[in-house]
């Protein structure tokens, strides 16, 4: 788990961020790629697609491009359609993932700023 710096403790050394901003980088690509197999398996089962085929309409579900092969099974529909809202939200949670310690990091230089013109007062 990822333990972000309290307002009160010191902006955290640049090493120790890239590191912190790797990490969430790890964690967002790993939610990728579950979600991405997620799809091809729900693509090869429920839409008897092929393994190359249930790859590109995971691919371009979960990027947000749509299918690309039509699915002809009441089955794979409903997949498709619940495959393609969960894109949706596994999408925004690994960018939310990613991009957390750099906005962590402006917010809290913000903060530490704004403290240290307080204090000049």
């Amino acid at each position: 788990m990822i333990t972000f710096e309290h307002r009160t403790e010191p902006l955290l050394p640049k090493r120790l961020f890239v590191a912190r901003l790797l990490r969430s980088a790890a964690a967002a690509f790993v939610i990728l790629l579950g979600s991405l197999g997620l799809g091809v398996l729900g693509y090869r089962g429920f839409c008897e697609l092929g393994w190359l085929d249930a790859l590109v309409n995971a691919s371009m579900i979960l990027s947000g491009m749509g299918p690309v092969d039509p699915i002809t099974t009441t089955a794979g529909k409903w997949f498709e359609s619940a495959y393609a809202l969960f894109s949706g939200v596994a999408f925004l949670t690994s960018v939310s993932v990613f991009l957390a310690p750099a906005i962590h990091r402006l917010m809290h230089k913000v903060h530490v700023e704004s403290e240290d013109e307080q204090r000049e007062r």
